[in-house]
């Protein structure tokens, strides 16, 4: 093996952690040394019972070189451990053996190694074997940085950020479902910017889209980590509120409301008074959950807010019985999982 040749420096960005478990001490100081010269972030274990602490801690490293023959968990056992995780992101494995016969990297492979390494080693193509895992392993970081990507798209409202139409009804309809199966209340606020039409007609369009954003991150900045906030429709917002009962949203509401109404939104040099009527409704055991009728109770909150005057919050309880006005279809498929 060459410790001599020269050691080419890794960016930031390159930077990874190597999980290296050889009970061979001289050999697991020669890889961490070279990894670590290299720019590694080296975990170095004596041993399988340390390497598999590493494997199972809450951020395992995303490429372990194990070498087969270790006191048990040996190799053939951590491949096997890592290819059955549940959960986590891919760990790209290299197996380090003295058998070089073509029966035993086939049983190597089939445990689940990525790559297979004989000894005695040279420390380039180590280097090499370690760029490759590298690159896969970057490769996943972009696929799932894309999906998130993809997923955040299907789910945002393009102008303000908040959920859009279908992702807020999903959310309410599995938190009505939570919230039965943990017997908590759960409260909706349906809220609409007063004389929304106004701004658009004196403004233009260009100043409406700038309170929509601001009023969203008004809603957003007042609420819970928990709570969620949806685009539902124009300049009408549903926020939904688990383990709310009908004092807390009312609070919650009166918030809002304050937050929108106390402080002038500034649209290049014009301050413009912004205000919203809430409309806000529980439901709680023992009634059936039903997400229309419980929208609906809401609608008709907003509906008796803005008639006596904008500007406030009213409050209708959920009647499961009451017939509802109102018609709603839940999106499929669901990104949101509780």
């Amino acid at each position: 093996m060459r410790g001599d040749e020269s050691v080419e420096a890794m960016g930031d960005d390159d930077s990874m952690r190597v999980l290296v478990a050889d009970d061979d001490p001289v050999t697991l100081h020669m890889v961490t040394y070279r990894l670590t010269q290299l720019g590694y972030e080296v975990i170095g274990c004596a041993d399988g019972p340390q390497a598999l602490a590493a494997l199972e801690s809450n951020d395992p490293p995303r490429l372990a070189i194990v070498d087969w023959m270790m006191p048990e968990p040996d190799g053939l056992a951590l491949c096997r451990y890592i290819r059955t995780r549940s959960a986590g992101p891919y760990i790209y494995t290299i197996l380090l053996t003295g058998k070089d016969e073509k029966q035993d990297r086939l049983i190597g492979l089939q445990a689940g190694a990525d790559d297979y390494l004989t000894k005695p080693f040279d420390l380039q193509e180590l280097e090499a074997r370690v760029r490759i895992g590298q690159r896969i392993v970057d490769l996943e970081n972009k696929l799932v940085a894309a999906h998130e990507a993809l997923k955040k798209q299907a789910m945002q409202d393009p102008l303000t950020g908040a959920l859009n139409h279908g992702a807020i009804l999903d959310i309410l309809f599995r938190e009505l479902a939570r919230a039965q199966r943990e017997h908590h209340p759960l409260s909706i606020i349906l809220a609409d910017l007063d004389e929304f039409k106004r701004i658009n007609d004196v403004y233009g369009h260009l100043v409406g889209d700038h309170v929509l954003v601001e009023a969203t991150r008004r809603f957003q900045h007042n609420l819970r980590p928990y709570d969620a906030v949806g685009r539902y429709g124009g300049e009408e917002f549903l926020i939904v509120l688990p383990a709310s009962d009908p004092p807390t949203a009312m609070g919650q509401a009166e918030r809002i409301r304050l937050a929108l109404s106390q402080h002038p939104f500034l649209v290049g040099g014009t301050e413009l008074t912004v205000t919203v009527s809430q409309g806000v409704s529980t439901w709680m055991e023992p009634q059936d959950p039903d997400l229309v009728g419980l929208i609906n109770a809401a609608d008709n909150a907003l509906y008796l807010a803005k008639n006596s005057g904008r500007n406030r919050v009213e409050y209708l309880a959920y009647d499961a019985k009451a017939r509802p006005s109102i018609s709603i279809s839940l999106p499929t498929p669901s990104f949101y999982d509780p």
